[in-house]
């Protein structure tokens, strides 16, 4: 155990080991870069001038069901932490519960929801247990990471921008308590927006803030609230994500870095985010909804320092001569650049339609529809993401009404022939008219759940109530549970899968090889022609595809790959072309500068 003096915030400037100091930071989600690369990430934000990494821990992907945990492989936090040690940088430590992050209903897990009267970010026994679960064994891994016992955490975040949403003045302190009570003794940081600041903060906790433009005083604001504290943005956005349907938000590089310099100039701390946004791969995007509902989209590119597939950026370089004067020795070489390459266009050689792999999913019979989270899937704690097909038997047409219980998009289907799509926009379909028993399909997609807001505790998915068919509710549903993980990819290949020559019954899923003769590099995977849905390598899910944009490619890893035969699997939705393509560099679609949105957008 240290016997040094870890992060003080007690004067103007910060000291670590007794010593003043200045946090040069970026945060790199270790849950948003494939392993393999984690040490390339890092190393390349040590040769930037950086000096502390920070980075959230998303609840939901460490405990997917209750009580049920993972702390391996792609999602080894300790091991995380440990490598940045070892490559030379402090950490500041940001584990929730909540993250925001862009991230499906900001980190916390869809099984909460399950409980009809849950209350989210609260003292909420339901919730407040939960946590104090997650955090007895969040904390067994990363106590002997924390600077007294000789580890790199010199901070630890409570919460996440809690002043947005300050329903409940005891949650910080609890959470706070949480921490200290399983022996957490490093600095406290709370995480606000200028607007949040004065409602997010905890005694004992220094606050910090969150922005991308220095408007309205805000620092000055920050010192006033905390006379003779160190000053910190633990947010400096560099860029700013995507929705799907938008264009791609830059921000450029000589009005970032002059915000930057000016921070610096103040002696103020700072924390890229993103220093290396990464992809949010799989179904685990969050959304946005102000009025609007607004998926986000699958690249976490963030327009930040590093690319997506960790390449250097204008804003790299500009900085690195920034934080190079901040710094007494010179900094390390910039490591060389990860080779990518363009593959060869490789053709579809099999597809295999929906209906005829429903005999390798999971099933439920019900009188009424159930939104997802109440499935009785995944051993009761419901089912978390992908799509939900619900099945019921109709004798008539006429006109089918969603009353706005559709979370997110169903494709609708009679006798497996597609006549339309609800969602938010659309709630209302006419139905054709046809003999006997007919069967009624609605394939609902969860989008990805609201990650910033009031709405949280809103966020269940599938049918959330009642569809009217002639204003009579529909009934005698069977569900299926198309969550699409590994285990579910794998067992298509038993699948009755048709050569490419017999027209495509839609939704379906297709079949390619990719063969790789070299040592596997980055590629970026396109799919003009194609419209909508998802992607699978060797079975992983490297995330949606849409065609309205603004991103019009697939990030896939080259460690992903494999020497030889490589299976991918895409899951479309309505129109499929015959090929898939490949570039050597990502195609973001048209660009938005986000200096010149309205200040009030990026809150």
């Amino acid at each position: 155990m240290s016997s040094v003096e870890g992060l003080r915030a007690t004067s103007s400037q910060f000291t670590l080991e007794g010593e003043p100091f200045r946090i040069l930071g970026g945060s790199i989600h270790y849950f948003r870069v494939p392993r393999a690369y984690w040490k390339d990430r890092l190393l390349k934000m040590r040769a930037c001038g950086l000096n502390t990494l920070s980075t959230y821990v998303p609840w939901n992907l460490h405990e997917p069901e209750r009580g049920m945990f993972n702390f391996h492989e792609e999602l080894d936090l300790k091991a995380y932490i440990s490598l940045a040690a070892e490559l030379g940088l402090w950490v500041v430590l940001r584990p929730g519960p909540y993250i925001c992050a862009e991230w499906d209903l900001g980190g916390l897990p869809s099984w909460l929801l399950r409980d009809e009267g849950m209350q989210l970010r609260t003292t909420y026994p339901g919730f407040a247990d939960a946590v104090n679960s997650y955090f007895d064994k969040l904390i067994s891994v990363i106590k002997p990471l924390m600077f007294e016992q000789g580890g790199p955490i010199i901070a630890v975040q409570v919460e996440n921008e809690y002043g947005s949403y300050s329903q409940d003045e005891d949650y910080m302190p609890f959470l706070k308590n949480s921490l200290e009570s399983r022996g957490i003794n490093e600095l406290f940081l709370t995480s606000d927006n200028w607007e949040g600041l004065r409602y997010g903060g905890v005694e004992g906790a220094l606050k910090t803030i969150n922005l991308q433009r220095l408007s309205f005083g805000a620092i000055q604001s920050l010192a006033d609230m905390q006379p003779e504290k160190s000053l910190m943005v633990m947010e400096y956005w560099s860029g700013w994500f995507d929705v799907w349907g938008e264009h791609h938000h830059i921000f450029r590089a000589e009005d970032m870095v002059a915000v930057v310099s000016e921070i610096l100039q103040r002696e103020v701390s700072i924390n890229l985010y993103m220093f290396h946004g990464g992809t949010t791969f799989g179904f685990m995007n969050g959304a946005m909804d102000f009025g609007t509902y607004k998926p986000q989209v699958t690249s976490y590119d963030y327009d930040a320092p590093l690319s997506e597939d960790g390449d250097y950026t204008v804003k790299y370089h500009l900085l690195r001569d920034l934080f190079s004067q901040y710094h007494s020795e010179p900094l390390p070489e910039v490591p060389s650049v990860q080779e990518r390459r363009a593959q060869q266009p490789i053709v579809i050689q099999q597809h295999l339609s929906l209906w005829d792999s429903l005999h390798l999913t999971e099933l439920h019979r019900s009188h009424k529809a159930v939104n997802m989270e109440n499935l009785p899937f995944n051993n009761d704690n419901g089912q978390s993401y992908g799509y939900t097909l619900y099945e019921t038997t109709i004798t008539c047409g006429g006109i089918l009404n969603s009353k706005n219980n559709i979370r997110d998009r169903a494709l609708v289907f009679v006798g497996k022939q597609s006549v339309g799509t609800l969602d938010y926009k659309t709630q209302e379909l006419t139905l054709p008219d046809g003999k006997g028993d007919i069967t009624l399909g609605l394939l609902v997609e969860n989008c990805g759940r609201v990650n910033y807001g009031k709405v949280l505790d809103e966020q269940r998915k599938g049918l959330v109530g009642d569809i009217l068919l002639n204003n009579c509710p529909l009934r005698d549903f069977t569900i299926y549970c198309l969550d699409m993980k590994k285990s579910f990819i794998n067992r298509l290949s038993s699948g009755q899968w048709k050569p490419v020559h017999q027209q495509p019954s839609f939704p379906a899923f297709f079949q390619a090889k990719l063969c790789v003769d070299n040592p596997p590099r980055d590629t970026f995977m396109r799919l003009p022609g194609w419209c909508k849905g998802v992607v699978f390598v060797n079975g992983q899910n490297l995330g949606r595809h849409w065609s309205i944009g603004p991103q019009q490619f697939l990030y896939l890893p080259g460690p992903w790959l494999r020497i030889g035969e490589n299976q991918i699997i895409v899951f479309e939705e309505q129109r499929a072309d015959g090929k898939i393509l490949f570039a050597s560099n990502p195609d973001h679609g048209k660009t938005t500068d986000v200096y010149k949105l309205p200040f009030c957008t990026l809150l």
